[in-house]
């Protein structure tokens, strides 16, 4: 690792760490079945992510078959499971993770006094030593490739951070991350902590430096890029910004970052760009939250020019207003792609084209959906095609499938409705009658499967532009005090509506089967 004018290790490749599937799916209101998290990371390969930190396994049997699952089908990147510094931690991360093609355990522990005092309630003896063993011990379970974090480093005294990471680096850490874990720090503090660490640290050069930003101050991205700058060799990330409160820093702003800025940054990075727009859509379908219209990168106003002299600018040469092109990001100038008289052939062809490969059952359900929207839409997009094909894999699974609906609703007239439910038993009716017709619809479906939601949030978007546009509905639902979403698409914004509803409580149903919900939230 050389330093070049303050700056270390230019030119020197940047590691991406993708922990959408376990930070990221912490984000209130998201859960992700196993069939949707093994989408996820297959789709992580293909975006040229280096390392997908998969979950945490010792927090339920769901989490640990989820990460067992990606670690034996996922082939192309580092699979990696989060543990406590915990023996039962780490051993059962390391039975989810050790059929992977390249495994690694991330493993952490508090650093900073006042997690120390209120939360761990250890001194700072009892946490390195207990560093010492559980790297040991990790190390000795996956060796060659062992990440180790200290969780709240930016807001730890940074002498003790010192011994704590020479502690690791001795124990065999070979990755050590260095988490903002509460979104606290500023760019010119993080930088300044970075060169203390390798300052006192000189065994830090000998391994990958990590760091790991939260977005509490809108700051998370900048974070990261003033890490890099001052020798971070790999930055944790999530698709859409994702992750608790007000999340990660976003993979594709620092990914984009590293590649427009390339003149400043230069520092490579692996991310296939033109996977990102489609990634970002996944993500936000299977999680529910919906991307802001002004996101960077992939919010829908990314590209737009409203103003009039953004506009002439444009038409006249692109780069007077934009610094990165629409097709950079695997967005094309046109989407529209089939129409109702379009076979089962052209529609396998098309879903290829954007990386979903579908055949046997699988393409005669994808065809059977395409041609019940083609009847209703004139044109069907690659966006709609994505949105369909991810409703069929959603269902896969489903405990609860809504099989009718009827709404009977008016200015004058109190809205009542009767639905059907398929429990995979026998179809169960419900119905019932209340002030608007979604609320109607919500309470019918209540009554048919005997689970009586609270809505906490509901949003409606189309997923294209035009009045037959699919209209995609998330909705959170409280259920015993915590929260699932659900996500759906339909022409009719009162079918999508039900059909979200419903897969809420399915999420419901599978945390109960899975053996309940996540016992332990990580805060890194």
């Amino acid at each position: 690792m050389s330093t070049t004018g303050g700056r270390r290790n230019i030119g020197e490749p940047i590691v991406i760490f993708d922990t959408t599937l376990r930070d990221g799916e912490q984000s209130p209101g998201s859960s992700l079945n196993a069939s949707e998290k093994l989408e996820v990371a297959h789709q992580l390969v293909r975006l040229g992510v280096d390392v997908i930190e998969a979950g945490f396994p010792a927090s339920s049997p769901g989490d640990f078959d989820a990460v067992h699952a990606i670690a034996k089908e996922v082939k192309g990147a580092v699979i990696c499971g989060l543990a406590r510094c915990i023996e039962s931690d780490i051993r059962t991360c390391w039975d989810a993770i050790k059929e992977a093609e390249r495994p690694r355990i991330h493993t952490f522990v508090s650093t900073s006094d006042i997690h120390l005092e209120h939360q761990m309630r250890k001194s700072r003896d009892e946490v390195l030593e207990l560093t010492k063993e559980m790297v040991e011990l990790a190390a000795s379970l996956c060796p060659g490739d062992l990440e180790f974090s200290a969780m709240d480093a930016t807001r730890s005294d940074v002498d003790f951070l010192a011994k704590v990471v020479e502690t690791a680096i001795q124990a065999g850490a070979t990755t050590i991350n260095i988490p903002d874990t509460v979104g606290y720090t500023l760019p010119t503090e993080f930088a300044t902590l970075i060169d203390q660490l390798y300052e006192k640290v000189p065994s830090l050069e000998k391994v990958v430096l990590s760091v790991h930003c939260h977005n509490d101050l809108g700051v998370a991205t900048a974070n990261s890029l003033a890490a890099v700058e001052h020798g971070a060799t790999q930055v944790e990330v999530a698709v859409n910004g994702l992750g608790e409160r007000a999340g990660n820093a976003a993979l594709e702003e620092v990914a984009m970052a590293l590649v427009t800025r390339r003149d400043i940054e230069q520092r490579p990075v692996n991310i296939v760009t033109t996977e990102i727009a489609r990634t970002s859509r996944m993500v936000s379908s299977l999680t529910g939250h919906m991307v802001q219209a002004n996101k960077a990168i992939v919010g829908k106003n990314a590209f737009a020019h409203e103003s009039g002299i953004h506009q002439d600018g444009v038409l006249k040469e692109r780069s007077t207003y934009e610094i990165m092109h629409a097709k950079d990001i695997g967005l094309t100038e046109s989407d529209i792609v089939l129409g109702k008289h379009s076979g089962r052939h052209a529609l396998r062809s098309h879903l290829a084209e954007v990386g979903i490969h579908l055949d046997g059952e699988d393409l005669d359900e994808a065809f059977r959906r395409f041609k019940v929207i083609a009847d209703k839409k004139k044109e069907v997009t690659a966006a709609d095609l994505e949105a369909l094909v991810g409703e069929e894999i959603r269902e896969r699974e489903d405990v609860y499938s809504l099989t009718r609906f009827y709404v009977a609703a008016g200015s004058d007239i109190i809205s009542s409705s009767q639905v059907e439910v398929d429990t995979q038993k026998e179809p169960h009716a419900g119905k019932a009658f209340s002030g608007g017709s979604v609320e109607s619809i919500f309470l019918a479906i209540d009554d048919a499967v005997g689970v009586s939601g609270k809505l906490m949030d509901y949003q409606v978007r189309s997923i294209t532009s035009g009045k037959d546009s699919l209209g995609e509905v998330r909705v959170v639902v409280e259920v015993d005090g915590k929260r699932y979403a659900g996500q759906a698409v339909s022409i009719d914004v009162l079918e999508a509506s039900a059909k979200a509803y419903v897969r809420a409580l399915n999420n419901v149903a599978m945390a109960r089967e899975a053996g309940g919900a996540r016992r332990d939230r990580v805060y890194l």
